[in-house]
């Protein structure tokens, strides 16, 4: 009996027409991330163990995907030595593409140029449960600048978010935060050790209301003078520059929160001052894996669409650091293609191009029909336009079936009339409509 086919758990196959979709983001992404000079990189599927281990706290580590040295090296092990598999694992598969960029930059240092600007697409893979759209084989699309403190860096991230979601043709809203305001929330109201308690807290302000998370704090260990103390931040409203400035009131007294808040006011005034129409909101509530970022935190919520966070990141300053390169600051963004695929695909945001690769097929009705349609296609193919004939001589009825089920949107007859008189027929396949032109204008009706 012939073994059925499938795939593992929580991977996928794309079919010709969803990769069309996902291509059209990708290019989409990397036509801007060139624009802005940042240079494409690509590291192994596979990264030695010990750079993995380590970089994302337990959790993360018990979703590495562990590999096998080889199977000869395991052939001549005891059943024994065989489950204890750090001794025949050396190597796992990239959980993301941060870890690897960071092990890039400082194995490949003396020949960088600092600032490095990379931009990178590829897939990741995760060992978690699958569920509804959470896979263990994922893209993901990063842009990073590495090798500059200068706030100019997030200013740019913020222009890219801007000009490619309106290529996407996405209305989103960008919310930013940043880790120093949050550490000098907690400083000031003298819990600077419970800045993950307090944070945790506050991010679910919008999902359970003030007086629970009040509720929560209390919980958590902070007495209610503290409580108290954080109340107006809780209730922060206004305009952005307004929000700093409340916020200069009442932490104005921790160094760090203070400087946190001259960094947001410098990026929100680039932004004002280069006319960047993107709907950005200061968030106190957002967080973003606080123990890995060091500055501004980004996040972009689709407007029109209920689904979690599309894209996000932020400053770290010491990414390098666990691998001996100290001190060397970064800020970045990932791109998150499957929710932005599911966006595009749920408000119908694909051009109508986007869905076929072919844009003419040649009816085949013979062997002089073929060799008049083969040097037409030639032609078009010189010009750029994606034209194939069907490959023998078949009824025109199952000819033009193929041509609908393809999606292909025009399709060419030449018959033994139109062969005498040098002419073919065109027909729009989506109207209906035809008409009959000569073989040399068959390209400029196409075009």
């Amino acid at each position: 009996m012939a073994q059925k086919p499938s795939i593992p758990k929580g991977t996928r196959d794309f079919s010709p027409a969803e990769m069309m979709r996902r291509t059209y983001i990708f290019d989409t992404i990397k036509s801007v991330f060139r624009t802005y000079g940042f240079a494409p990189l690509e590291t192994p599927a596979m990264e030695n163990l010990s750079t993995l281990l380590g970089k994302y706290g337990d959790e993360g580590d018990k979703l590495l995907f562990k590999i096998l040295n080889s199977g000869d090296y395991a052939a001549n092990l005891t059943d024994e030595q065989v489950r204890q598999a750090s001794r025949i694992c050396e190597k796992g598969l990239r959980y993301d593409l941060t870890v690897p960029f960071a092990r890039y930059v400082v194995q490949h240092q003396g020949e960088i140029a600092f600032p490095f600007k990379r931009y990178q697409v590829q897939p990741v893979w995760r060992a978690d449960r699958p569920q509804k759209g959470r896979y263990r084989e994922f893209y993901q699309c990063d842009v990073d600048v590495i090798g500059s403190r200068s706030l100019l860096n997030e200013v740019e991230l913020i222009s890219i978010v801007e000009r490619v979601f309106a290529r996407l043709n996405i209305n989103v809203t960008l919310k930013m935060n940043n880790r120093k305001i949050l550490y000098g929330i907690a400083e000031s109201i003298g819990h600077a050790d419970k800045m993950m308690d307090i944070t945790v807290a506050i991010d679910k302000l919008e999902k359970i209301g003030l007086d629970n998370v009040k509720a929560e704090l209390a919980e958590r260990g902070l007495e209610q003078e503290a409580i108290d103390k954080l109340q107006p931040i809780l209730e922060l409203a206004g305009s952005n520059a307004e929000k700093l400035s409340k916020l200069r009131e009442v932490i104005g007294g921790s160094e760090t929160g203070v400087k946190g808040i001259d960094e947001m006011a410098e990026i929100f005034g680039y932004v004002e001052q280069l006319g960047i129409s993107l709907p950005i909101e200061l968030d106190l509530s957002l967080a973003r894996g606080l123990n890995y970022y060091t500055g501004a935190i980004f996040e972009v919520k689709a407007m029109d669409y209920a689904i979690g966070s599309i894209c996000g990141g932020g400053r770290y300053d010491d990414l390098t650091g666990i691998f001996g390169l100290p001190n060397t600051s970064g800020v970045g963004i990932s791109f998150g293609a499957d929710r932005i695929y599911d966006v595009m695909v749920g408000l119908n945001l694909f051009p109508e191009d986007v869905n076929f690769t072919t844009k003419v097929l040649f009816v085949n009705l013979g062997a002089e029909e073929q060799l008049a349609s083969m040097h037409i296609i030639r032609t078009l193919r010189d010009n750029g336009v994606a034209a194939e004939i069907y490959p023998e001589p078949a009824k025109m009825k199952k000819q033009m079936e193929y041509a609908n089920r393809r999606m292909i949107p025009y399709v060419v007859i030449i018959g033994s009339n139109e062969l005498q008189e040098r002419k073919a027929t065109v027909k729009n396949m989506l109207s209906g409509e035809q008409i009959s032109v000569s073989f040399d204008e068959v390209y400029s009706v196409l075009k």
